[in-house]
């Protein structure tokens, strides 16, 4: 950035809404994820769509990279600014803009998250069902098409996208949707857009379906002597046609993991975890037909959570495995997601087994195995080159197999550093065209550069 370019910037905005301190400049040059850092020049806090178009006209005529935070929870790189730039923090555009309860249905800015938002339609008997596990931006998880532990039952982000509001690379703001539930005119730009990375256009606006408070829910675990048993049982509760709202699969080793992280008292075994809801005599039914497809498939230690606080300790738990791995001391952690046809999900896990295990690293597969998306995180010692070239090989082998297996290299996470590198060998031609469309949309390279795109 030049100095006409930051005196006009600074003649445009308040000081109170951007920042070069050392503090934040760090703060926006990482995420979770265990790529490079790198530190923007500028941190820049819009609180409005004008201050994102003002400046998205400034990035345009002064030719400075633009990158888009929300929380700093995404594992694959996104949030970091390669080009160095500006990094567009938009958790001061954290406002509900609209809400109709009548249509189950609810318009918010990027920058609040999740959990602010169930927190206000909760009281409504309404909310909103995805579920990351960090308590991430709305942005964040349209940027990147995000999904969790529910998606058995309610898909990703983009199956919960109406409409967005996009301030595209020249300026322009066009809306994507409608607030009907569905629509067949023109192509389909939200879907575009969401799982896009910050890569076409800044988001401004989210319009989001809700869903109804399920009257029962029901928590329950087991255990299996292998990980392969596991996804076999996954497969089988799925055929069975039971609308499981949560299916969870985490190996010992993750459990053992989370166990001296969190101070649980976990069977250290190869577990599934279940979470079942709807109403309560349907309920009731659809977790005993469960217990019972799990005996037959040879499932053990079947434990029924006695009530809501028991409930929300073995999620807890499980959204803690990550950070489990992540915040061992001297330690440094790999991660990635793949996402298989359910009927091929045994076989790839138990190919990640096989190569954590040849690798001689320790580390932990677990996932929502009810969408056959799961997660390999593999430890080693900060600062060693080998063992961390042992980590990113097997990511890169498992993500390859996934392919062969006519499944993907990211189920969750996106694309943005760590990804790019499979997105020939899966999408094929498809992915010239993909680069095209980023070209009609942001020809000058300014948006989040580095993402996705080679």
């Amino acid at each position: 950035m030049n100095n006409e370019f930051f005196k006009v910037f600074s003649s445009i905005f308040d000081e109170v809404q951007w920042s070069t301190s050392e503090s934040e400049l760090y703060r926006h040059s990482h995420d979770e994820s265990d790529h490079p850092s790198l530190a923007p020049e500028l941190v820049f806090f819009p609180e409005t769509k004008q201050d994102v178009v003002d400046i998205m006209n400034l990035s345009r005529k002064y030719d400075v990279p633009l990158t888009p935070f929300g929380a700093g929870s995404g594992l694959e790189g996104q949030a970091i600014p390669l080009h160095k730039g500006i990094s567009i923090n938009f958790e001061r555009m954290n406002k509900i803009l609209t809400f109709s309860p009548q249509d189950m249905l609810v318009t918010v800015q990027p920058g609040i998250t999740r959990l602010q938002l169930n927190s206000f339609i909760n009281k409504h008997g309404l909310y909103f069902p995805i579920d990351p596990g960090a308590d991430a931006s709305i942005g964040g998880m349209t940027a990147t098409n995000a999904s969790g532990t529910t998606a058995v039952r309610y898909g990703s982000m983009r199956d919960q996208l109406l409409d967005l509001e996009v301030v595209l690379a020249d300026g322009k703001t066009i809306h994507t949707g409608t607030k009907a539930k569905k629509s067949s005119s023109g192509l389909h730009l939200t879907g575009l857009f969401a799982g896009s990375e910050g890569t076409l256009g800044l988001i401004t606006e989210v319009t989001l379906k809700l869903h109804g408070i399920p009257e029962q829910t029901i928590a329950a675990s087991c255990n299996f002597s292998t990980p392969q048993q596991c996804a076999e049982a996954a497969h089988a509760i799925l055929l069975s046609g039971i609308p499981v709202m949560r299916m969870e699969f985490v190996d010992a080793c993750s459990i053992k993991q989370v166990n001296i992280y969190g101070k649980y008292q976990l069977p250290e075994e190869h577990s599934l975890f279940f979470e079942f809801a709807g109403m309560t005599k349907t309920v009731e039914e659809e977790t005993a037909l469960a217990q019972s497809i799990i005996g037959e498939m040879h499932g053990f230690n079947w434990k029924v959570a006695s009530d809501s606080i028991e409930r929300a300790i073995l999620w807890k738990a499980r959204h803690e495995l990550s950070y489990a791995y992540r915040h061992v001391q001297g330690m440094a952690a790999s991660g990635g997601d793949v996402c298989a046809p359910i009927s091929k999900l045994p076989e790839l896990v138990a190919y990640a087994r096989e190569l954590i295990v040849a690798s001689e690293l320790t580390g932990g597969i677990f996932g929502h195995v009810g969408d056959g998306n799961f997660h390999t995180i593999i430890m080693y010692e900060a600062f060693n080159d080998e063992d961390s070239q042992k980590a990113r090989n097997i990511n890169d082998q498992l993500a390859l197999r996934a392919i062969e297996l006519e499944g993907t290299c990211t189920g969750e996470h996106g694309v943005g550093i760590g990804k790019i590198k499979y997105q020939e060998a899966e999408h094929g031609v498809a992915y010239e065209v993909m680069k095209n469309l980023k070209v009609f949309f942001d020809p000058e390279n300014r948006l989040n550069p580095g993402k996705i795109f080679s």
